[in-house]
């Protein structure tokens, strides 16, 4: 059955607000007169093949606010219609990354909780500068990657990057990016953009990982312009190092959920001691394995500590890829590395030294670390399972990219009366639920609640995250601050 679709008119926006991020924070930032987008309908297909009637809209900013004579870039989103006859402010998604499209976020698997939530308000699918729909940056290949026969060590690995990264800094200062308007701050100003184009006096931010970091700095920035916050694994304004003894921390967590499996136990009755015994091996003679390479020939991989510490870096934010992880390791300790070694290229190898559009790198270099953060992480890096690997490319290629660090003030604590849903899960391995506990004590109207077993991506892990969300935006009482999930199944 076809469906009726109101077109809106087109108009341009105006743009608001070059205030620094120093002077910005405690201020309210004038509003543009002009504050209207431009819109279309749009027929959004999701990756289930559901179709919805849906409106894109568009609208520009500046792409450096500091800058008179910055170029104009177009940010991009898609608007779902509330199915509430009174509903409230829009309710805007903020994906995570940085550098993870709203607008293909909504096309997968959060694509039901999207739908959910127009019985609320609005939904807003917003695709951040330099992402999706809102990018224009050309991709950056030097045409050299860090070569194959040598393992990854830090030594070799951040002067070859710091390299890689002046050389594309180049090649987007050519093509007319200017890459220091890649910020959280900008951000946070082209959400206070969206409001105006979607002409609501308030907003409610819906974030996840770095989504929570825009939406406090957002909160931090213009905090009577947004209602409320439901915040998922939370990455606070100082965190985007985070403390290697946090991993260490959610590392004994995983020991507890394989003390809960008699095989997995009796198989790893020590993870940490498994993981540390295969390092100090590849500490004394690094392996070298035949690999199936991209073009369908064979390669030889050199694998040191590092390649196998950044490898389990991308493998602990949700339970079904850590179910793998006890295992691996007491592969490798017995000698066999050959399926690891082909997921060590496949993920991590064969592209190593290659950039995309420089957005992600841009956004974490300019939220930075403070000298004394930095320090505390060089130390507990030292002992950690996993070094400073997690954290990549910070510190590592801190400065690299030429864009301002937003310095501590940007990074201080926020605090705040927005009332703020707070979501943690107790097997994240990227962010952790401790910080997320920190933050949500700052809020003195905020509801945390904690997903046992569940990691990183837990928006979809159980149709209670969807009631307890539901609840939260509806004003309705929560009663409860604990979900329980059920523990991981380690392969064995």
């Amino acid at each position: 059955m076809r469906k009726r679709i109101v077109a809106f008119s087109i108009v341009t926006i105006a743009v608001i607000g070059m205030l620094s991020p120093v002077h910005a924070q405690t201020q309210n930032v004038p509003i543009a007169q002009d504050a209207s987008a431009a819109f279309e309908p749009y027929s959004f297909e999701a990756a289930d093949g559901t179709v919805v009637v849906a409106e894109r809209g568009e609208f520009w900013v500046p792409e450096n606010r500091g800058d008179s004579n910055s170029r104009m870039i177009k940010l991009a989103f898609v608007r779902f219609a509330s199915t509430n006859p009174n509903p409230a402010v829009p309710i805007v998604y903020l994906a995570g990354g940085p550098g993870a499209p709203g607008v293909g976020t909504a096309r997968r698997e959060r694509f039901p909780l999207f739908m959910a939530l127009r019985a609320v308000a609005d939904v807003i699918a917003f695709d951040q500068r330099g992402t999706g729909w809102s990018n224009d940056i050309p991709r950056c290949d030097t045409g050299r990657t860090y070569p194959l026969d040598r393992p990854l060590t830090r030594e070799r690995m951040i002067p070859f990057m710091r390299e890689q990264a002046r050389t594309c800094v180049r090649f987007w200062k050519d093509a007319g990016v200017d890459l220091a308007g890649y910020n959280t701050w900008e951000s946070a100003a082209d959400l206070d953009a969206l409001r105006q184009a979607l002409g609501a006096d308030k907003i409610t931010l819906w974030g996840i990982s770095y989504g929570t970091h825009l939406g406090l700095a957002t909160i931090k920035r213009y905090p009577e312009r947004i209602d409320k916050a439901v915040f998922a694994s939370i990455e606070d304004l100082h965190e985007t190092v985070k403390l290697p003894e946090l991993t260490d921390a959610f590392f004994a967590r995983v020991q507890e959920a394989i003390g809960a499996d008699e095989k997995a136990v009796a198989r790893f009755p020590d993870l940490a001691a498994l993981m540390r015994e295969v390092y100090n091996q590849l500490d004394a003679a690094p392996m070298t394995v035949t690999v199936t390479a991209k073009n369908g020939g064979l390669a030889q991989l050199s694998i040191g500590k590092l390649d196998v510490q950044m490898l389990v870096s991308g493998m602990i934010s949700d339970p079904p890829h850590l179910a793998y992880l006890p295992a691996m390791f007491a592969g490798m300790a017995s000698g066999d590395f050959g399926e690891i070694g082909q997921a060590i290229y496949d993920r991590i190898r064969a592209d190593f030294g290659r950039f995309g559009n420089g957005m992600p790198e841009a956004m974490d270099s300019a939220s930075g670390i403070s000298a004394q953060r930095l320090e505390l992480v060089e130390a507990q890096a030292r002992t950690s399972l996993l070094g400073d690997a997690l954290n990549y490319p910070m510190p590592q290629l801190a400065g690299a990219y030429g864009v301002p660090d937003l310095g501590d003030d940007f990074r201080a604590p926020v605090t705040s009366t927005v009332p703020a849903l707070f979501l943690s899960g107790t097997l994240d391995g990227r962010t952790y639920p401790e910080s997320a506990a920190e933050t949500a004590a700052r809020f003195s109207n905020a509801t945390h609640v904690l997903i046992e077993n569940a990691g990183h991506n837990l928006f979809m892990v159980s149709p209670e995250v969807t009631d307890v969300i539901l609840r939260f935006l509806e004003d309705r009482p929560i009663e409860r601050k604990r979900i329980v999930l059920p523990s991981p199944t380690f392969v064995y």
